[in-house]
């Protein structure tokens, strides 16, 4: 229902009511309850007796812990891709009754998939005699069927919108029983177990009512139904009002419209504008009005998110009737590969939201609670939200309507791993109900501007899609329309008016990491703009200090069982060190893909996976916010914000690692996505080192720049020949006069370092003579790269894991980042900080890691990749030991003095020597001999296995093509 105001004044015996307003029984608070788990209620005519349990509504079964505690043998709702975690031996523990540990999604207090019962008497006042009475059950989980008494009223199956049942017929005055069947079975309709509309790895599969739950009683001559139409270039928008008769008399009376605006500065009203109505008895019928506004019209848009209450009123001698509707005056359209906001150029920087609700498992219906959820994303520079697979409640339009906000809801589909579109399965159908549920609900929110039919899906996906964007072009121009949001393998949908496709995103960075490169190639086929589906995705090692939070229906069982694995391999005392140092790479990740796209000519937005970590699917950790919207620590909104807003600086640079012989070139660039244009901005430039002194500096000259991605700004050279130490430099980019501002690190080595004499016995075996040297005293340094057996399983690039390795059965990288022991005097001659950052790339990428299973319990190494946590191996990249009578280093990585164009790895490499060949060359712990030698004879004792065959549709050649037999 829209948000509206009731009012019902009728003054004769004509319907032989009596004066009211705002009549609302409210049906929050206690439930007579009973599960069916056999399906038998309707046959043994439940609704004709008292119900034996209790429950409170608003809320689910889970949250008063209603139904099946977890086992193992729990039917969950959504696929399960790695089935490992039922038979690896280290887990077993987590699968004992009492300590069920499930891996794959937050674990619920109960679980119960099936019929549910609820009833609840009420008293109709005698003033409610001959009025319309609705029942109106704001989301419900997810068919229910109605009885009044003895009764049947209906069926309704809606995931999108309030179930709303007309009780007039049905009842009386004085005490009448409402029961309610509720069925969170996925049946005829099937919308995909992976929907985020009911799947158990977002907001679970829930029975209840949640939001307002209430009857309403109003005249039965009243508005239906207000749909507003705004047409900003000629200030006007058309108004299409429904009025419902159900009286046995033809109606006649006025209707009238005014607009005010309520939420701006400057304040703004229509003239009302008034028509006559006639209904004829027991029908409805539409009229449409012109509503044309003044030149103090207030438009919205993400800057300034003007709104407009328009005021209806239906009257005659008998009525007199208000309803009351938001709205906002804009136009959200597309001119060639552009989205526009009245007139105005806008590239949609976004996040996808999943249903995360990990307190409640249903999403919220407050306002408030929207508000909070996006002011959060608003503070990192976003503008836009995706609902993957579902639509929110009008909570969630209300509230983006306010803070200016661009929405693309979905149909509550993913039809994909079991159902599929456009073979005439109930899907089909179900797909355009609940879209038009949707349009006539929430579609006069300014914040829908976008509609996509589900996610990926499989079928003759094509000729569906088309005809679903054109059946949706003819009847709402409000919104802009595509297929489905898809990878890149999917087909592409010609008829889409905007595209929402992977295939266009992500670092390459088998090559030296640039800021040079960007999409043009990917985008150029599309004539229409271009959103990258699904960016990022870049992994972070659990916060274990989020578990705590888990104070709801929800318990981070998942993360318990991480957090305890992490334990048993001896390192449980690094899980803050591991999220910090691999968050703090999952930024920079997020930073230069971002980056790419902002100065892509053209590029019409992106869509984050995600900006909040996503729950299920084995655990994606792939948000600097947890599923709460909250920090994680390793970065802050206003950090995030500098490469990620409405206007960015940008640099094009070849290579972030130099020699002093060298000099530093960058190419500025601006992205500017406001309202106006930057008149007469001046950009300027510094070059500072870490102490903070100022290298190099300038700025260019004022020019205006207009809405657009990599807009030429000037460029910078800068010659490093005054840098004589290794040094990390910080090129920083501001629009001057405003809080718009980017930066850039880079590092210079010199060409030649001095050469030191050395009593360090350099190799690349750990052969006899190593030994020998070894217990004679001496030093080595050991350069093992691609010598490792154990560990050798282990897949190591710069970019850290891809959404999470169980949902993809271990599919390489395995690695989250490194951490380094930056404090330690091995790294006096190699400027960094606690984790990966660029100039380890020709270090660390596809280099292979070292399994130190078998090394004392409290050893760690001064260079330590971060193991995906399903497996939680102790892993090296370089360490140093006693040994014997004497000390080494051991590097997985290819460090030495033979190594050729890797500047870092040359530099790395001096600075270990210098340290190896100085008194503070003081290994903690001692190992044996043979202990480091096993390292590259003997294989890991603990491996990945899967125990299955199968794997993800994603990883099948070709399966998204989802050919039609």
């Amino acid at each position: 229902m829209k948000k509206y105001i009731y009012i019902c004044l009728l003054l004769t015996s004509f319907f032989s009511l009596s004066s009211f307003k705002n009549d609302e029984i409210n049906l929050a608070g206690n439930w007579h309850f009973e599960m069916d788990r056999q399906d038998a209620g309707v046959t043994e005519k439940w609704y004709n007796r008292n119900l034996s349990d209790n429950i409170k509504l608003p809320g689910s079964m889970a949250q008063f812990l209603k139904g099946d505690e977890i086992t193992l043998k729990t039917k969950w709702t959504g696929s399960i891709y790695d089935s490992s975690f039922y038979f690896v031996p280290r887990l077993k523990k987590f699968r004992e009754p009492g300590n069920i540990h499930i891996p794959f999604w937050l674990t619920p207090a109960r679980h119960y998939v099936g019929v549910a019962w609820y009833q609840k008497e009420v008293n109709i006042p005698s003033n409610w005699k001959g009025k319309t009475i609705m029942l109106h059950l704001e989301r419900v989980h997810i068919e229910t069927r109605v009885w009044i008494n003895d009764k049947e009223v209906g069926l309704q199956n809606s995931l999108v919108v309030p179930h709303v049942y007309n009780l007039t017929p049905y009842l009386s005055i004085g005490k009448q029983r409402i029961t309610i069947r509720i069925d969170n079975r996925i049946k005829e309709i099937n919308v995909g177990p992976d929907s985020h509309s009911i799947t158990d790895h977002t907001q679970g599969n829930w029975n209840g009512i949640i939001g307002k739950i209430a009857l309403e009683s109003f005249s039965p001559v009243y508005i239906d139904d207000i749909q507003i139409y705004p047409d900003v270039k000629n200030r006007k928008a058309k108004v299409k009002i429904t009025v419902n008769n159900a009286t046995q008399k033809a109606f006649d009376g006025k209707i009238s419209i005014s607009a005010k605006s309520f939420n701006s500065p400057i304040s703004d009203q229509t003239q009302e504008i008034t028509s006559n109505v006639t209904v004829a008895k027991q029908t409805e019928n539409s009229i449409e009005l012109e509503l044309p506004f003044g030149k103090g019209m207030q438009t919205w848009d993400e800057f300034d998110p003007a709104l407009y209450h328009l005021e209806a009123k239906l009257v005659s001698k008998e009525v007199n009737f208000e309803k009351t509707v938001q709205f906002g005056m804009r136009e959200f359209k597309i001119e060639g590969n552009r989205f526009m906001i009245n007139d105005i150029p806008v590239v949609l920087r976004g996040t996808v939201n999943n249903c995360e609700f990990p307190l409640t498992g249903y999403p919220a219906t407050t306002v408030e609670a929207w508000e909070k959820i996006f002011r959060t994303i608003k503070s990192y520079g976003l503008n836009h939200v995706r609902f993957h697979s579902w639509c929110p409640p009008e909570a969630a339009f209300i509230a983006a309507d306010k803070i200016g906000l661009y929405l693309q809801p979905e149909g509550p589909s993913w039809p994909n791993h079991g159902p599929k579109i456009g073979l005439g399965q109930p899907v089909d159908k179900f797909i355009y109900d609940e879209t038009l549920r949707m349009d006539k609900e929430y579609g006069n929110y300014a914040s829908f501007t976008m509609l996509s039919a589900g996610n990926e899906p499989a079928g003759n996906q094509v000729k569906y899609l088309n005809e679903f964007v054109d059946f949706w072009k003819a009847k709402d121009n409000r919104h802009v329309y595509t297929g489905m949001s898809v990878g890149g393998s999917w087909p592409v949908v010609p008829n889409a008016e905007y595209q929402v496709r992977g295939g266009v995103r992500g670092l390459k960075w088998e090559k030296m990491p640039e800021t040079e490169s960007d999409f043009s190639a990917g985008i150029a086929p599309f004539k229409v703009p271009f959103i990258a589906h699904e960016i990022g995705q870049y992994c972070v090692f659990p916060n274990f200090d989020e578990i705590k939070k888990y104070t709801g229906v929800y318990r981070a069982k998942n993360f318990e069982m991480f957090r305890e694995d992490l334990a048993d391999h001896h390192m449980g005392n690094q899980a803050k060190d591991f999220l910090n140092a691999s968050g703090k790479l999952q930024v920079l990740c997020y930073k230069n893909e971002i980056e790419k796209m902002l100065r892509t000519p053209g590029f019409g937005g992106f869509q984050a996976l995600g900006l909040q970590d996503f729950p299920g699917q084995g655990t994606a950790l792939v948000g600097v916010l947890d599923a709460f919207f909250e920090e994680k620590g390793y970065v802050t909104a206003k950090e995030y914000s500098r490469f990620c807003n409405q206007t960015v600086p940008l640099a094009k640079i070849s290579k972030f690692v130099y020699n002093n012989n060298e000099t530093f070139k960058a190419e500025i660039d601006l992205f500017h996505s406001g309202k106006t244009p930057l008149n007469n901005a001046i950009i300027s430039w510094t070059v500072k080192n870490e102490k903070g002194n100022v290298l190099a500096s300038g700025s260019f000259d004022p020019k205006t720049y207009e809405n657009g991605n990599g807009l030429f700004a000037g460029n910078i050279t800068f010659a490093l020949s005054e840098i004589k130490e290794a040094s990390k430099l910080n090129l920083e980019v501001k629009v001057n006069g405003t809080s718009f501002a980017n930066d850039w690190n880079f590092w210079v080595y010199p060409e030649k370092n001095p050469e030191n004499t050395s009593t360090v016995y350099y190799t690349t075996v750990l052969d006899d003579k190593a030994k020998e040297v070894l217990d004679k005293g001496g030093k080595v340094f050991l350069n093992a790269a691609g010598k490792v057996v154990k560990g050798k399983e282990v897949e190591m690039h710069f970019l850290p894991v891809f959404w999470n390795t169980s949902w993809f059965k271990m599919r390489p990288p395995h690695v989250t980042g490194m951490l380094i022991q930056d404090k330690s005097p091995a790294f006096s001659d190699f400027p960094t900080s606690f984790h990966s950052d660029l100039q380890w790339w020709d270090i660390q990428n596809r280099s292979q890691v070292m399994n130190l299973e078998d090394f004392p319990t409290d050893f760690r190494p001064l260079i330590q990749p971060i193991d995906t946590w399903f497996m939680n191996r102790r892993l090296a990249l370089v360490f140093e030991a006693q040994v014997g009578n004497g000390k080494i280093v051991v590097s997985s990585a290819d460090i030495g003095p033979d190594v050729q164009n890797k500047p870092a790895a040359k530099q790395l490499f001096y600075s270990l020597q210098k340290y190896m060949n100085s008194d503070q060359f003081n290994p903690k712990n001692k190992l044996d001999f043979e202990t480091i030698k096993d390292i590259f004879t003997t294989p890991s004792r603990e491996v990945f296995n899967t125990y299955t065959k199968d794997s993800p549709d994603e990883l099948k050649p070709n399966s998204n093509q989802n050919k039609v037999k």
